[in-house]
């Protein structure tokens, strides 16, 4: 018998083979801690996001004295402590697209909606437990960057602490920026049902789009890229505004916005076509 059978037989029923949204979320939460893929993206994300972000830090403090006057006016301690995590979003999209589509590969999908008849619900138990998860797993990530790359941003290099300006709002908002990408992955990973697809969608959201955008005319692509994931992760790090971008809270609004268009699309179709 398999774990995922085990718990869901071991979850409180609302009436014979319905189970209520406490008892799919207890077994989210199992799915989730016990298959390899949780551990190995959120070990990935650690160790890009808080080792990269070490790396550059110590990096700028050892070529302090070859960088030029423009750069260290315009040089930001805040963004330079975060810049780790715009590698580890990575991991988290992947996983976030591994936490449904793996089940559609395995073919147990079909276990959890035999077992979950009402398929809305076992989406919504999926995106409490893993867009708590990486909201956690998230804060922590980019607190500790933050510590670490402060601490390794020696005089004469500026450095920042949380009552620095903006300090705080780039800290937490990086966080919230890693939840929100990992639900749109989710989103996607419904949608899409192939592991490889979805990734593929989701590193070119990330990547490939701000290419071909910034290819365009500025005048078109100022205007057009201020609405791309990339830019508003940009905004929220960045103690200096660009002025053709949204601001932090604007941008975390909008990227919210994406991740329920996503995760409605997901639910539309997990309940109007088969499995």
């Amino acid at each position: 018998m398999s774990a995922e059978t085990k718990v869901m037989r071991a979850a409180p029923q609302t009436f014979a083979g319905h189970y209520s949204l406490r008892g799919v979320v207890a077994s989210e939460i199992t799915k989730l801690r016990t298959v390899r893929s949780t551990m190995w993206s959120f070990g990935v994300l650690i160790v890009l996001a808080v080792g990269l972000s070490a790396l550059a830090s110590s990096l700028t403090t050892s070529h302090w004295n070859q960088v030029g006057f423009g750069e260290r006016v315009t040089f930001d301690p805040i963004r330079e402590s975060l810049i780790g995590v715009f590698f580890g979003q990575f991991a988290i999209g992947v996983l976030g697209v591994l936490v449904i589509s793996a089940e559609y590969t395995t073919g147990t999908i079909r276990a959890s909606l035999a077992a979950v008849p009402k398929r809305s619900r076992l989406l919504i138990a999926k995106i409490i437990v893993f867009g708590s998860a990486t909201l956690i797993v998230g804060e922590i990530v980019a607190f500790v960057s933050f510590f670490i790359g402060q601490m390794l941003l020696r005089s004469p290099v500026p450095h920042a602490t949380l009552s620095s300006p903006g300090a705080l709002r780039a800290v937490t908002g990086d966080g919230v920026y890693l939840c929100l990408l990992g639900l749109i992955a989710l989103g996607l990973g419904c949608i899409i049902r192939h592991t490889a697809a979805a990734v593929s969608a989701y590193v070119s959201l990330l990547l490939v789009l701000p290419i071909i955008i910034a290819l365009l005319p500025s005048t078109v692509s100022n205007d057009v890229s201020r609405f791309l994931p990339a830019s508003i992760g940009h905004t929220i790090v960045s103690r200096i505004q660009n002025p053709h971008d949204f601001s932090s809270g604007v941008g975390l609004v909008l990227l919210a916005i994406y991740a329920v268009v996503a995760l409605g699309v997901a639910g539309y179709l997990l309940v109007h076509r088969d499995a």
